[in-house]
């Protein structure tokens, strides 16, 4: 069953839920990159797999970005028109925290430079690069918050979290941000 709730801050539609990231209707879905733009295994080998071998050829193309960037394809053969690639931070490389915020704050800022109007993150780095849910919640959530008190866009920012346990962590968390 799918788990989901609605926030509303200054007209943006802030949705967490649990899923299938590959399957949602959104302009950009977002997958937890590599620094290489790699698609390897999690998110990234589901929107490997699922859209085709385009994505990882405008990968090649770009050829790369800087821990905490953000890079934008096509989204190949997915329900979703572009990827936009976040490289998060490894835990214990340092600076975690700001690379994370980084990670989050520039991939809204594609999306507002591209005029889309809905994106869909992924618990970025919580994954293989083992960073702390609790702490992801938090970072990416309140930088979300802050991007759209400051700007009229994305519309719809969607968290789109693997498992009960990651949902209730992402609510109880944008409850105390959005009471």
């Amino acid at each position: 069953m799918v788990m989901r709730a609605e926030y509303i801050k200054n007209e943006c539609k802030i949705e967490l839920m649990t899923g299938d990231i590959t399957e949602l209707e959104v302009e950009a879905i977002v997958n937890a990159a590599n620094a290489q733009l790699v698609l390897g295994g999690g998110v990234a080998g589901a929107i490997r797999e699922k859209g085709g071998p385009t994505i990882q050829e405008e990968c090649r193309q770009i050829g790369g970005t800087f821990v905490g960037g953000a890079v934008i394809t096509g989204g190949g053969k997915l329900k979703s028109k572009y990827v936009i690639h976040a490289v998060g931070p490894r835990m214990g490389e340092g600076d975690e925290d700001s690379k994370l915020e980084n990670a989050t704050r520039n991939t809204l800022k594609v999306a507002l430079e591209n005029k889309l109007n809905s994106v869909a993150f992924p618990a970025i780095s919580t994954g293989i690069f083992g960073f702390p849910i609790e702490r992801c919640a938090t970072i990416m959530l309140q930088t979300a918050i802050q991007f759209v008190e400051e700007n009229s866009s994305p519309a719809h920012i969607v968290f789109c979290l693997w498992g009960d346990e990651n949902f209730d962590v992402f609510q109880r968390e944008i409850q105390q941000l959005l009471p």
